[in-house]
């Protein structure tokens, strides 16, 4: 794997892992794999999320208010491949997979490691995503101790070299936070 884009080696620094989102509203169901998702509070628990607006699965985590994130395991890089390149629009993606659902409704894959069940509580715009910020209503474990995949070790799957400046900033340009420069 040998990524050329210095933006995106310097992004693929900041470890963070590479989950399964499933998301429901009614009787429609669908999931798609995300990596930008953290901890934001401890009381009460929450998460954020960060979520391409344009993905199929995005009407369906609003109007339901609900997703939970499976942890997938370290060598299951070729499932957040699955998610994350094929569209609801074009196939039943949960199909292809054993899954159940959590208390919320929302799908959880019965492989990943764990799964946190997420109650939405408000939206962000960022950039070309918007940031879902989420309390965590429950979730358990999965399987026994394994390691959890990272997104450094899933290359260019996500087509990122492609939006990724090569550089970043100018020198010598001024900060937008007050009192620093």
């Amino acid at each position: 794997m040998s990524i050329e884009n210095p933006v995106k080696r310097l992004l693929m620094t900041v470890t963070q892992g590479v989950y399964v989102v499933g998301v429901g509203e009614g009787g429609l169901r669908n999931a798609f794999t995300a990596s930008s998702v953290m901890q934001v509070s401890m009381q009460p628990p929450m998460l954020a999320m960060a979520v391409n607006p344009d993905n199929a699965s995005y009407p369906l985590l609003v109007e339901g208010g609900v997703f939970a994130v499976t942890v997938l395991q370290h060598d299951q890089c070729a499932l957040a491949d699955f998610f994350g390149n094929h569209s609801a629009r074009d196939e039943d993606k949960l199909g292809a997979v054993a899954w159940h659902a959590a208390p919320s409704g929302a799908p959880v894959l019965n492989e990943g490691l764990s799964y946190l069940d997420c109650r939405a509580v408000s939206r962000h715009p960022a950039g070309d995503h918007v940031v879902i910020l989420a309390e965590i209503t429950g979730g358990d474990f999965l399987q026994g101790r394994v390691r959890p995949l990272r997104y450094d070790e899933v290359g260019d799957m996500d087509g990122s070299d492609e939006l990724l400046p090569e550089h970043l900033g100018i020198a010598g340009e001024r900060s937008e936070f007050p009192g620093r420069s």
